[in-house]
């Protein structure tokens, strides 16, 4: 009898020991991979974001307020790089402001861009003023927004530069939703420059951010 409870203890004091490094071993995996997958946005994400955009002034030129969130692909350059480098690292629900130069946004003023073609060369319905916004067609059939800038007798001066070009941008934005890539099926690319239905925060190539 005796030694049937030594033996009998000893196994109660083994199972007790197995029993311990079991919970010890379920508690570091509780503590050290809590959800195991991370969803800070990467390269080839697709995100949602609402967002707000200021000039140095103050003047609010872009919101999505109102509208649904800017949703792209980070990576594929559909964004202006300073907006999609800022947005990089964060987490659904984050919330950060964004600064960003005119080398990370649409480049610096260029007075090449400013040309001067002559009045004949606008429709007949057409009275141009100056800060009067028009639309002139790219090389590849695409339409460019240009400004007048200068009006004289027989000529005026088109400024294609972005009307944003060599102005320092401030985003505030909030992360509203990340897709890891390989989670959606992305859409085939078109030679579209136009600027989608969320304001010009959806491309790089015309006005507005």
């Amino acid at each position: 009898m005796i030694q049937a409870y030594q033996k009998t203890n000893i196994l109660r004091k083994i199972l007790e020991i197995e029993v311990y490094k079991t919970l010890k071993v379920e508690n570091h995996f509780c503590v050290f991979i809590p959800g195991g997958i991370n969803m800070a946005v990467e390269n080839n994400d697709k995100v949602a974001i609402q967002y707000k955009g200021t000039l140095e002034d103050g003047t609010v030129f872009d919101t999505s307020e109102g509208r649904e969130a800017l949703e792209f692909v980070v990576g594929k350059g559909m964004v202006i790089p300073g907006f999609e480098k800022g947005i990089v690292g964060l987490n659904e629900g984050d919330k950060k402001t964004i600064e960003i130069l005119p080398e990370d946004g649409y480049g610096p003023v260029m007075k090449e861009l400013v040309q001067e073609v002559p009045k004949t060369a606008l429709p007949a319905e057409i009275t141009p003023e100056v800060g009067m916004m028009l639309s002139a067609q790219g090389p590849n059939g695409q339409m460019i927004p240009v400004k007048v800038a200068e009006i004289g007798e027989e000529t005026i001066k088109l400024d294609m530069n972005h009307p944003l070009a060599g102005q320092k941008l401030t985003f505030d934005v909030t992360v509203e939703k990340v897709t890891k890539a390989g989670e959606f099926e992305e859409e085939e690319e078109t030679d579209d420059d136009g600027c989608g239905p969320e304001g010009c925060a959806s491309c790089s190539s015309c006005g507005g951010h």
